[in-house]
């Protein structure tokens, strides 16, 4: 099974389209929501987990494409300043997926972009403000 977080931007016109049903019925894929802001005739945002067989995963990625969604990894939002952080290790216990964890024994905080859901707990437990979430906010108004 392959699984991937993105972030999928969405065009007004694509709004009220059944996406997630076609993903499940046409692609066999599986989602797992974690974030959405999407408004009738506006463009929206959303943050998934989207699961399944890798050639399904790419034919349904390809059919997002297609209809005029932007498709991103969801890595691409998600950063780390390497001179801000300080090893503290505040962001491991509160990151839900383990993309920050740390290294034994070099005691050293790890950051893994592919198991990084975007849930923003980092960005509040980090007192030295070294984690950055960048999703293009004008798109959620």
């Amino acid at each position: 099974m392959y699984s991937k977080m993105l972030s999928l931007r969405f065009p007004e016109k694509t709004v009220n389209e059944p996406i997630a049903v076609n993903l499940v019925k046409k692609f066999d894929l599986s989602f797992n929501i974690l974030k959405a802001t999407i408004y009738p005739r506006k463009e929206g945002f959303m943050v998934l987990e989207l699961s399944g067989h890798k050639t399904n995963f790419q034919r349904g990625v390809r059919y997002l494409k297609s209809i005029g969604i932007k498709v991103e990894s969801i890595g691409n939002d998600i950063r780390r300043d390497e001179d801000r952080c300080y090893q503290c290790g505040a962001c491991t216990a509160v990151c839900v997926t383990g993309a920050l964890h740390i290294k034994r024994p070099e005691m050293e905080v790890v950051f893994d972009k592919d198991k990084c859901s975007a849930c923003e707990l980092c960005v509040v437990a980090c007192p030295a403000r070294a984690m950055e979430v960048k999703f293009n906010r004008s798109l959620l108004y």
